[in-house]
């Protein structure tokens, strides 16, 4: 990759957040929801924000959640209203590398997604029992991005599908789906045999046991990663698939 494409994909990612800071809403709406889950449905409960293991493993629950809402919007979103812009053909026909756009996308919306960590964090260091040496957090981030690349893909495919206003709904269906499911709003502990064994093969859930895994320590089952290397390359596959087909569609 040419120094030229990383120079100007941080020209395209350096607009993409001077234009999301411009809705001032639309950053408080991404870095407060979590948190205010957190807050009224966590830090209430003393059985839970109290004991340091359950604690840390709502916060890692929620913070999964925050950055899965950002991949999944900002790009399902972005990209589907981007579509219907006169301005998204023009740049195309730009002698600018696809990559630089891909890349100033991932950056942004992942800088944002990180940014939705933070008050989470916050919260539960404050108000609960949630621990974790440094080291731990860090490589908790590490995890995090790294299970974050699933629902990326999936808003780039929902973003290239259909029109914003049908990407709207499916992100929100998709989004709630996937907290439930993956128990990022309850944890599995709480879910009946059958839920607990779906679950797993919902890429949310396996999100958080990377994540507590790399924060927490202990065993890593197989199918967490093996679950989640299935879901990236499926879900590659079908973003570069309708990607070409989009492209097919408007620049022949």
């Amino acid at each position: 990759m040419s120094n030229i494409t990383l120079r100007l994909a941080g020209v395209h990612t350096k607009y993409s957040l001077i234009e999301t800071f411009r809705i001032p809403i639309a950053v408080i709406g991404t870095m407060v929801f979590p948190a205010l889950a957190l807050l009224f449905f966590v830090v209430p409960q003393p059985y839970v924000a109290q004991d340091p293991l359950f604690a840390t493993q709502a916060v890692i629950s929620l913070s999964v959640f925050a950055v899965m809402a950002n991949s999944l919007f900002s790009f399902g979103i972005s990209i589907s209203e981007d579509r219907e812009k006169p301005w998204d053909p023009y740049v195309r026909t730009l002698p600018v590398p696809g990559v630089a756009r891909v890349i100033s996308y991932v950056l942004s919306i992942g800088l944002m997604g990180l940014a939705a960590v933070v008050p989470v964090l916050i919260i539960g260091g404050i108000f609960t029992a949630a621990e974790a040496p440094l080291g731990r957090v860090l490589l908790g981030f590490v995890a995090l991005a790294t299970s974050a690349l699933p629902f990326m893909l999936i808003g780039v495919a929902v973003g290239y599908a259909m029109p914003s206003k049908a990407a709207i709904a499916v992100v929100q269906v998709i989004m709630f789906g996937f907290a439930f499911a993956g128990g990022l709003f309850l944890p599995p502990e709480m879910f009946a045999d059958w839920l607990n064994t779906l679950s797993k093969f919902f890429p949310s859930r396996q999100a958080r046991e990377l994540v507590i895994w790399a924060t927490q320590g202990g065993a890593l089952e197989p199918w967490v990663w093996l679950g989640l290397i299935a879901w990236l390359v499926v879900t590659a596959a079908l973003a570069l698939v309708l990607y070409r087909r989009d492209e097919g569609r408007r620049f022949r």
